[in-house]
């Protein structure tokens, strides 16, 4: 990236404002036309999972975003990112929220969430032709663990099922990451879940170069996962040449871009726009 473009990213941390190219997306349909559909995506001892898929009738070679619901990695639910979904279906974008397996319904790991994170990923790519959707444009998202199942597919290299087709590729071509997990030592969220190794499924400590294009929404007043985390993160990535933005929202908790969480939806619209821009300015959105 650019001394100047990392300079402006930059600047957005430090001031809370973002430089970003004005928005040239435009509305392929109204968002309550928007069509949700379920596939399988993945059979697992404790059950199918499914994709939830949003889109705008049909079409072929479209970009496509796959969201991951937060909950710790012990529940949660894919329909916390129905909003975003079909806003992003209504721009033309084939968006989808994934279930993926949590403690309380299927008594596993955090190890499970970031499997099926990359098997989702893995399907979208091996399934593109049939779903219309370009399988080199392909973004990951999700907020708190699912941010976390995003960001790892990335940045971990374990973690992919025996039974499928590692020479499909799991790494999405960007993120946009809403007060993730991205630490999971004592610094950070989770560490009682790895005794063995804390270290194993922590983004941050597997950064590297060539990763995608990241964005990141976090409250500064978050006390489940720390604003420093990110703030790292993105220093990181920076020095390992990779492009991070790190948009922060003064005096917000965690889960506070969520839809239905502000009276008016304010931080749900500006976290939507902003998004939007991003992916506008990457190829995902014309």
């Amino acid at each position: 990236m650019a001394k100047t473009a990392k300079a402006l990213i930059w600047f957005g941390i430090i001031t809370g404002l973002v430089l970003l190219p004005a928005c040239q997306t435009s509305a392929t349909c109204d968002p309550a036309d928007v069509q949700i559909s379920e596939i399988v995506y993945k059979r697992t001892p404790q059950g199918d999972l499914r994709l939830h898929v949003h889109q705008c009738g049909e079409g072929a070679d479209r970009p496509v975003i796959v969201f991951f619901f937060g909950g710790g990695w012990v529940g949660g639910n894919p329909r916390q990112f129905f909003p975003h979904c079909r806003q992003l279906a209504a721009l033309g974008m084939v968006a989808v929220s994934a279930e993926y397996r949590v403690r309380n319904r299927h008594g596993t790991t955090p190890f499970e969430c970031v499997a099926d994170g990359k098997s989702a990923i893995r399907y979208l790519r091996a399934h593109a032709a049939e779903l219309g959707i370009d399988p080199d444009r392909v973004v990951a998202a999700g907020g708190s663990a699912g941010g976390h199942v995003a960001a790892c597919t990335v940045t971990i290299a374990a973690c992919d099922e025996d039974s499928e087709d590692i020479t499909i590729s799991s790494k999405p071509n960007a993120l946009v990451l809403f007060n993730p997990v991205v630490d999971t030592t004592k610094l950070g969220y989770g560490a009682n879940r790895f005794k063995d190794d804390p270290r194993k499924l922590s983004p941050v400590h597997h950064i590297r170069e060539e990763l995608p294009p990241t964005m990141i929404f976090h409250g500064t007043a978050d006390t489940t996962v720390p604003f420093e985390n990110v703030e790292r993160f993105c220093r990181e990535m920076h020095e390992a040449g990779n492009e991070c933005t790190l948009i922060p929202f003064e005096g917000k908790k965690h889960g506070f871009f969520n839809y239905g969480r502000d009276e008016d939806n304010r931080s749900y619209h500006e976290t939507v726009a902003q998004m939007d821009e991003f992916l506008g300015g990457h190829g995902f959105l014309q």
